[in-house]
């Protein structure tokens, strides 16, 4: 029974990941109003994911986990908003209880 909730954790964990993925867009293009998630790519390769809160043609102000942070366009290498993903769930939820059934089996099997 342990062994059958690990691994329903796990096929969870890996089924709601996929619900989401990041989107590349252009800069001028991006909503203000709806508040999105975003993924930004520095020139330095570094990246910072967090949710817009303003953004104007000098610089982006983003809400991470570690507060606010203002981050100049001319840094900016690339931004990528969160978009949900319907195939992906859909494929997923799909194909997680045939594997769920396959695992259970060569559990019990052996």
């Amino acid at each position: 029974m342990k062994n059958f909730s690990l691994l329903l954790l796990l096929l969870l964990s890996i089924l709601f990941q996929s619900c989401f993925s990041y989107k590349t867009v252009d800069y001028n293009n991006i909503a203000i109003d709806k508040k999105q998630k975003v993924e930004v790519l520095m020139l330095n390769k570094t990246s910072v994911k967090g949710q817009l809160v303003s953004k104007n043609e000098k610089i982006m102000i983003l809400e991470t986990k570690a507060g606010l942070q203002t981050i100049p366009v001319e840094e900016i290498y690339d931004v990528k908003v969160r978009k949900f993903a319907f195939l992906k769930t859909l494929g997923f939820s799909i194909v997680s209880p045939y594997l769920l059934a396959l695992l259970l089996y060569g559990i019990s099997g052996s």
